[in-house]
């Protein structure tokens, strides 16, 4: 088997919207294997790795006051309206400057928010010099009601700069409700919905000759209706080496975003073994329990990732009227690494490498092995997702499990 064979299997059935590495990386890195040019190749991974590790991510929102701008800034950074450091909500917006709002776990992430065009009295171009346009990765413009022309002629601008921008139409909730109230016997949620979406965009039209795609959105109900459909489509025309912040900067709302995130953090974790363990000969003996403690930090962060972390697994434990220990009891991660029913970690691994061979096709398992830290990390990135969808899903939680360690789907490959 070769670093060809290996790479080539590993990067090819991944989404392109979790992609962390570009596709012109991959072509270069692919023709060094090819030309037996190993170190070529990692040097390449090396500056791949060295951009996503220090990649950074500004969002800019911008909207009228009262569309729900704050709130949505709130949802998107994980942290509750009442929480330390919230963008505040329900006031008049009385300054005309941007407000950094930084990410509450990843000092990388900042979320910019910017007052409406409309309370300014800056054109368009003018507007976006005065918000430093150029510091951002993309716009989201903001409504809760029908886009203006101030909206729409904001949009045309950022689109002459080369930038990307994003509508959402908040509030959509409260819009179904009142139609429900005010028409319960005709009430139809999808003819409602295709209603405000259908207004969105025939007001855009007409400014903009096109029809931008509007993403209807509730802030407070935020896997549903379309933001899971918003966060795909940020995900494919972001930059690869920006995709895996953003996604360790999403909460786990869907399980599509877990499996998201469970994909990006693998590609990472098979670069950074590509450089240190260069495909080095793994027999599963001995005690292992050293790599454990030498990646507790690591796994803290998976932990955050998913939405594991001890602060989430607290908030947990008093949404089930449970202490935290007897919470533990019913998740897989937390008891990964230690003896199980007189089943070693060794064991546990050998157990899984076996999966993932059948899952694969055998191109990593069966002749060829990583260092054991490797493993050690996918085993614990696998174990993490299936608890994040365990408890997004609220199925089989707290039903005893037989059989396997690892029983849920191992990847989203398919």
């Amino acid at each position: 088997m070769s670093w060809d064979y290996s790479f080539n299997t590993f990067f090819k059935n991944f989404k392109r919207e979790s992609k962390i590495i570009s596709e012109d990386n991959m072509t270069l890195i692919e023709a060094y294997i090819q030309k037996k040019q190993l170190q070529k190749a990692v040097s390449v991974i090396k500056n791949a790795l060295k951009n996503i590790e220090s990649a950074s991510l500004n969002i800019a929102v911008t909207g009228e006051t009262g569309t729900g701008k704050s709130t949505f800034i709130n949802a998107l950074r994980g942290v509750g309206q009442e929480e330390e450091g919230a963008a505040a909500t329900g006031v008049v917006e009385t300054t005309m400057r941007r407000i950094a709002y930084p990410h509450p776990k990843l000092p990388n992430v900042t979320i910019w928010d910017l007052p409406g065009i409309g309370s300014t009295n800056f054109r368009p171009e003018s507007y976006l010099t005065e918000m430093k346009f150029n510091e951002y990765d993309f716009f989201i413009i903001i409504s809760s009601t029908r886009f203006k022309e101030n909206d729409a002629q904001l949009a045309k601008a950022i689109e002459m700069m080369g930038m990307n921008f994003y509508f959402v139409r908040t509030k959509i909730d409260n819009d179904l409700d009142n139609e429900q109230k005010s028409k319960p016997k005709t009430f139809n949620k999808e003819k409602v919905l295709m209603k405000i979406r259908d207004d969105c965009s025939e007001h855009l039209q007409v400014a903009l000759f096109c029809e931008p795609p509007v993403f209807l959105v509730s802030n407070f109900h935020m896997s549903d209706y379309d933001f899971p459909k918003l966060e795909t489509k940020l995900l494919e025309d972001l930059p690869a080496h920006k995709r895996h912040i953003f996604l360790l900067s999403l909460q786990s709302l869907t399980e599509a975003t877990i499996n998201f995130k469970r994909d990006s953090l693998k590609q990472k974790v098979f670069l950074e073994a590509l450089i240190t363990g260069t495909l080095a000969t793994f027999p599963l003996v001995g005690m292992i329990m050293d790599d454990v403690e030498n990646l507790d930090e690591t796994f803290n962060l998976y932990r955050s990732c998913f939405g594991l972390d001890d602060a989430s697994l607290e908030n947990y434990a008093k949404d089930f009227n449970m202490s935290v220990n007897d919470f533990k009891v019913h998740l897989r991660f937390p008891h990964l690494f230690a003896e199980d029913n007189g089943e070693s970690l060794e064991n546990k691994l050998s157990k899984y490498i076996k999966h993932i061979s059948s899952v694969t096709g055998g191109p990593f398992a069966t002749v060829i092995y990583f260092e054991r830290a490797y493993y050690l990390q996918n085993l614990f990135i696998d174990a993490a997702a299936n608890d994040a969808i365990a408890l997004l899903n609220n199925k089989g939680l707290f039903e005893k499990e037989e059989g396997p360690y690892i029983s849920m789907p191992l990847n989203n490959w398919e």
